[in-house]
């Protein structure tokens, strides 16, 4: 859909955004409507955010052109990587929020759909096409994906959001084994599908509905779950419309029924596609580096470097910092990750070098590259300051002192709708209360042995609730008892689950 198209949606939006800020419309009626368009309002109501969305967490040099230009036209001083690859604008007034809504659309950044009951940001795994040792590159695939799901945009009504995934490889960093719709990658270059999954409450590991796929075929399949979702999902109790509920909807016959789905679909309709798998043509300038967050590419001489600033909250000069460096860098661009890394992918030697001392600030250890959505302080359903916590324990990890991998990277969210992707991390977080000295008191809901990677996911056990002011503690002890045994964590805790709850036990009772 061309961007003039979009920009005609944006008249009514800028509408009504307006008569929220002057008190003419109430929070909850304004989030309804503002979050087709990637916009909500923060905490107490007075500043915005805007959702960018970004297929695959795909930015372009052009693109980061657009965000270097936003940051310095309307002050931005926040901006997030969201664990669905995407970029967030915060502490923006209505007139940044309505005028940069549109200015994305001349960049091919459009923010519709951003939020809301609609088809959101495609996710992909990071490095496709780059990685050594992936099964193919499904980038392409992600792409034609995402085009096909903006035009359920403005034709068809559903529950709820639906998050549609590609993964490359078992590492399954996009998570597309539990997603709404998920096209996970095969040695044999077709797809295996899965559907109705998802984090947040009630989660679900989602239902294989086909296997081995071509990439030719995707659309049909999520013609065929827009079709699901419609038919099955919830539509008149919010809590229950998300596609994972329909697995208790239809039990044991899910998989039959998408399947029945799909063939009214394939004979309805053409929907097969050709994709086109675009080279890197770039070549090595002979010279190599050598740094734990350099990766070699499958491209003889080039790298992609991992940059990964706290939180997923870059300071926003350094946007700039990186357009510059960026702009004689034949075919680099970033690429952002499901866990609010950024990678800079198609860097020569030299390139390599300069990107690493642009991204310095990067975080040093593996528990620093933690995960936090935005948090409380800022998200209006948040009920704890994630950010403000992983904040905390990184300082405090500072003075411990432990060596590089004895505690894990944690994952963080605010509420219970996993946006920090709590129920997959080795240790997890998730906002609560807890009642101590008499009176309720911030609290998270500690999880244990969640994991992503395909044919060993699971989601986390919880353990109990921990008083927020009590985590560094907590987190003291079990790296101390881990840094004594000389192991790592993941090794540690392989043999340790029970002595994991000991150390947890006072904390959580």
């Amino acid at each position: 859909m061309q961007a003039v198209e979009w920009k005609k949606d944006y008249e009514e939006f800028e509408k009504i955004a307006r008569q929220f800020y002057e008190g003419e419309i109430p929070a909850q009626k304004y989030k309804g409507f503002s979050g087709g368009f990637g916009s909500y309002a923060q905490r107490g109501g007075k500043l915005s955010m805007l959702r960018l969305r970004l297929p695959g967490g795909r930015v372009s040099r052009e693109k980061l052109g657009f965000i270097v230009n936003a940051i310095e036209k309307y002050n931005i001083d926040k901006v997030h990587f969201t664990t669905c690859q995407t970029i967030q604008f915060h502490n923006l007034g209505v007139d940044a929020v309505c005028e940069l809504a549109v200015e994305a659309l001349d960049y091919g950044i459009v923010t519709r759909g951003g939020g809301g009951d609609f088809p959101r940001n495609v996710m992909v795994s990071p490095l496709s096409g780059v990685e050594e040792g992936e099964y193919f590159d499904v980038a392409p695939y992600a792409e034609a994906a995402a085009d096909y799901l903006m035009g359920f945009i403005k034709t068809v009504k559903l529950p709820r959001k639906l998050k549609v995934g590609f993964s490359n490889s078992p590492k399954n960093e996009p998570h597309a084994t539990f997603r709404d719709l998920g096209f996970a990658a095969r040695e044999d270059g077709k797809f295996d599908v899965y559907s109705a999954g998802g984090l947040g409450n009630n989660p679900k590991m989602g239902v294989k509905v086909a296997e081995a796929v071509d990439g030719c075929k995707i659309l049909y399949y999520i013609k065929a779950m827009v079709n699901m979702f419609v038919a099955y999902g919830n539509y008149e109790n919010r809590a229950k419309a998300r596609t994972r509920y329909m697995q208790e909807v239809l039990g044991d016959k899910y998989a039959e029924t998408f399947r029945e789905k799909l063939e009214e679909v394939m004979k309805e309709e053409q929907l097969d596609i050709q994709v086109e798998k675009k080279e890197i043509t770039k070549q090595s300038d002979g010279e190599t580096v050598e740094d734990k967050r350099v990766i070699l590419q499958k491209q003889k001489g080039l790298y992609a470097i991992e940059y990964h600033p706290i939180g997923g909250c870059p300071e926003p000069s350094k946007f700039k910092e990186l357009y510059a460096a960026m702009a004689d860098m034949e075919q680099t661009e970033l690429r952002i990750a499901p866990d609010e890394t950024v990678y800079i992918v198609n860097c020569t030697g030299s390139e390599a070098k300069r990107i690493l001392e642009i991204t310095a600030d990067s975080a040093d250890t593996l528990f620093e590259s933690s995960v936090a959505c935005i948090g409380a302080s800022i998200c209006q359903v948040g009920v704890r300051d994630s950010q403000n916590l992983l904040k905390t324990l990184v300082e405090s990890s500072k003075e411990w002192g432990f060596e590089d991998g004895v505690l894990p990277r944690i994952h963080i969210s605010g509420c219970p709708s996993s946006c920090g992707t709590h129920q997959i991390g080795r240790i997890g977080f998730r906002g609560g209360v807890k009642k101590a000295d008499g009176a309720m008191q911030p609290a998270f809901v500690l999880t244990v042995n969640g994991g992503d990677e395909q044919g060993k996911e699971r989601f986390g056990e919880q353990i109990g609730t921990i008083l927020e002011s009590e985590i560094p503690a907590f987190l003291k002890e079990l790296g101390t008892e881990i840094a004594q045994s000389g192991m790592k964590y993941d090794e540690w805790y392989e043999d340790h689950a029970d002595r994991f709850a000991e150390i947890a036990k006072p904390y959580v009772e």
